[in-house]
């Protein structure tokens, strides 16, 4: 990049000691990717070099030993993890899993759970090292230790993530392993671990060949493009010489036929740093330098684009809440949070986990977002004696065929009051559902008795809230245990919808129609309503009655003793052809109590 070339590094010629003894050393499982190993003998020095140790210092690592020390000195200087095993509790290498669990005692002395899943590295059958993360207290370099076995090696990437994550422990060395280190770089750092030792410790003696496994290679990363792929992504004029210079001296292996450029990556970008033709595009911008670029608009199309249904309602609801009925719009994570609904008198119910999870509090993903509110709800009660909040947000309910999670979309909405009584609060919860579907669906909501399935649902007040004939959610009032627990003095009801099923709803056409001249009539009856009938169930008994003259039915009044619920239903007659009258309102009304005792509905 600068015009000259950099100095090769000084490393030892590790070719002179190929008629020596090999390691005995096998790598019995893929996650292994390249092992490599040599053995050196009388070794007397056991303090680093005052240079080196301060080169650690300042780089945040203390000295321990002249052999740990020039370990994490390599691994510092090349990026290559590498680990000193005593050659005397170290001959018969093996690279390989467990079937069964086991306890093994690191260098930090910390007794760790060792799961088959973890890679070790193994004196025959016997654990001296967690691959990639640290080794064992039982082999590590001691003061009198005269002999190493030196390991240089590269793993796979994931597997050591997921190990540490298991472990709970995260070292220099297995992160670095976990950012995909290129294999070819072994046995240079063995070469250059040789090098410093015979500069620093002249006496040593290397007693065995380099013992090297090469089990997995990359796939060798070809690219090929043209000058306009180049003009186009960086929106600059940039010279072929100039793009093949900069590649060539970044160590990528370039070529131009005068059309197309063919571009070998070098092994240490190939692991999975460059893979695409924009990855190049990457490299030669930088170094030709990001301040060099020409200011101007990039000129692209812009394409219209469609609303979702979903998200189109999601956007009104949220203006509906906030703007008619001043509800406060809250966002939680999708945690089922163990120790707050605990507190609550909440069970966490069984669902989706996440693995390895290092917190017991965040492990399970909810399937209702209801307990969620509950616990902001507690946390807020001293903000104001009425207050009410609403989410849109994702819960999990299970698992499909495809054994991923079934994700949905959930508008949840809580309401809590002090001074309002229990009844009105339902109402009022009731009334904002149903205006929101009127508003967005132009259809009125219907409410069927529902069984409770969650233990924060009331075993009375429960109903399933029903859009067009679809089940889309349902609305109740808190547990009155849990209820208690976050405040004895006030009440609090909930609803929960589908968001997705809301929107498969189709919209149903405005009719207009125009008002009658002629006087219309208000007919009312108190009736009795026995438990389990709903509003819907009374509504067949006048749907086939007073067609054409009966515009409306609303309840008005309600009126509840220990003996009896009663409520007051008001129906609306009018017609835009005649003065109606009172003899064929009676005949009409008399046909809807009939229908209505039918029911067990009786008049007052």
């Amino acid at each position: 990049l600068s015009g000259r070339e950099l100095k090769p590094i000084p490393v030892e010629d590790v070719t002179a000691y190929e008629n020596l003894q090999k390691v005995d050393m096998k790598i019995e499982d893929p996650l292994c990717q390249r092992y490599a190993c040599m053995q050196v003998e009388n070794i007397t020095r056991n303090v680093s070099p005052v240079d080196m140790r301060i080169r650690l210092y300042y780089c945040g690592m203390r000295g321990i030993n002249f052999l740990a020390d020039l370990t994490n000195y390599l691994m510092l200087e090349m990026g290559q993890p590498m680990h000193a095993f005593d050659s005397r509790k170290v001959g018969k290498i093996r690279i390989k899993r467990f079937d069964t669990p086991f306890k093994f005692q690191t260098l930090d002395g910390v007794e760790r759970n060792i799961d088959e899943n973890m890679l070790m590295i193994c004196n025959d059958n016997t654990p001296v090292a967690i691959a990639g993360i640290m080794g064992g207290l039982d082999s590590e370099i001691v003061e009198d230790t005269t002999t190493l076995t030196l390991e240089s090696a590269t793993f796979d990437a994931a597997s050591i993530r997921k190990s540490t994550v298991r472990l709970g422990h995260r070292t220099d060395a297995s992160m670095r392993y976990e950012k995909s280190l290129d294999p070819e770089m072994c046995d240079t750092a063995i070469a250059r671990f040789l090098y410093l030792l015979r500069k620093y410790d002249g006496g040593v003696k290397v007693v065995s060949a380099l013992t090297d496994e090469y089990a997995f290679h990359y796939d060798k990363v070809e690219l090929k493009f043209d000058k306009a792929f180049v003009d186009r992504y960086t929106g600059i004029e940039i010279g072929n010489d100039t793009i093949l210079k900069t590649l060539r001296s970044l160590g990528f292996g370039a070529e131009y036929d005068g059309e197309y450029f063919d571009v070998t990556a070098p092994s240490w970008r190939a692991t999975k740093d460059v893979s695409m033709n924009a990855d190049i595009i990457e490299e030669i911008t930088r170094i030709y330098g990001y301040d060099n670029f020409e200011v101007h608009t990039t000129r692209s199309p812009l394409y219209p684009v469609k609303m979702d249904v979903v998200k189109n309602d999601e956007d009104k609801i949220k203006d509906i809440l906030v703007k008619r009925y001043n509800l406060h719009e809250l966002h939680s994570y999708v945690w089922a949070y163990y120790d707050e609904l605990k507190s609550l008198g909440i069970e966490v119910e069984p669902n989706i986990k996440l693995a390895n999870a290092t917190n017991p509090n965040i492990e399970t993903i909810r399937n209702s977002m209801i307990p969620t509110q509950l616990c902001q709800v507690n946390t807020n009660v001293g903000y104001a004696p009425d207050f009410g909040i609403f989410e849109v947000g994702r819960v999990v309910t299970g698992m499909d065929e495809n054994n991923l999670c079934v994700e949905k979309k959930m508008l949840a909405i809580t309401l809590y009051s002090k001074t309002k009584d229990i009844k009105d609060l339902y109402f009022e919860l009731r009334d904002i559902l149903a205006v929101t579907a009127d508003d967005l669906k132009h259809r009125k909501l219907e409410f069927k008795k529902a069984e409770p399935s969650h233990g924060y649902e009331h075993p009375v007040n429960l109903n399933t809230i029903v859009l067009d004939g679809k089940e889309i959610g349902t609305i109740g009032i808190v547990h009155p245990v849990i209820g208690k627990k976050i405040d004895k003095k006030a009440n609090i009801v909930f609803a929960e919808v589908d968001m997705q099923a809301f929107a498969d709803v189709k919209n149903a056409s405005i009719v207009y129609e125009e008002p009658s001249k002629y006087p219309p009539m208000d007919y009312d009856i108190s009736v009795i309503v026995p438990a389990g009938v709903m509003f819907g169930d009374m509504s067949k008994a006048w749907t086939d009655e007073g067609r054409g003259i009966l515009k409306n039915t609303r309840i008005v009044d309600t009126y509840d003793t220990d003996e009896f619920h009663s409520v007051t239903i008001r129906f609306e007659f009018s017609s835009n052809e005649r003065t109606l009258s009172s003899a064929e309102v009676q005949e009409i009304m008399d046909n809807v109590i009939s229908n209505l005792k039918k029911i067990d509905v009786n008049l007052r």
